[in-house]
């Protein structure tokens, strides 16, 4: 699963998500892209669940690329432990994900392939997603 290597800081503060991405929002290297429609986390687990799932469709017919990283720590108390005694230690990494964003994209001709794999890619995720082709206007 994916992780950071080194980070500056061990644990951070939840934070709010607002606004639209700014930067990220186009197709850049595949034909077709898979774009984020409302703002949410996405766990490393997640993302390799969809990943996972492309591959298998597309098998060889795709190259495929993923376009967030998971490199926000999210922590978590041990279960069944009393309150306080201050914040739990690094539990797993999501990626921070504002409408607008590309999480994936495909370089392959055959479309309806495509589709079927992005859709079985966002069955995996936690946010509502929408197929986008290069030079679209989202």
């Amino acid at each position: 699963m994916l992780a950071p290597k080194r980070v500056k800081w061990r644990k951070v503060q939840k934070g709010r998500i607002r606004g639209t991405a700014r930067r990220g929002c186009e197709v850049s290297f595949g034909e077709y892209g898979l774009m984020a429609i409302e703002p949410g986390r996405i766990s490393s687990r997640q993302l390799e669940a969809a990943r996972i799932a492309m591959t298998r469709k597309m098998k060889r017919g795709a190259q495929i690329w993923i376009r967030v990283f998971p490199q926000r720590p999210v922590s978590k108390k041990p279960a069944e432990t009393r309150m306080g005694k201050g914040k739990g230690g690094p539990d797993h990494w999501v990626a921070i994900v504002k409408p607008g964003h590309m999480l994936y994209e495909i370089q392959s001709d055959n479309v309806a392939a495509v589709r079927e794999a992005f859709a079985l890619a966002s069955h995996k995720l936690p946010l509502k997603t929408q197929v986008i082709r290069r030079g679209e206007i989202r």
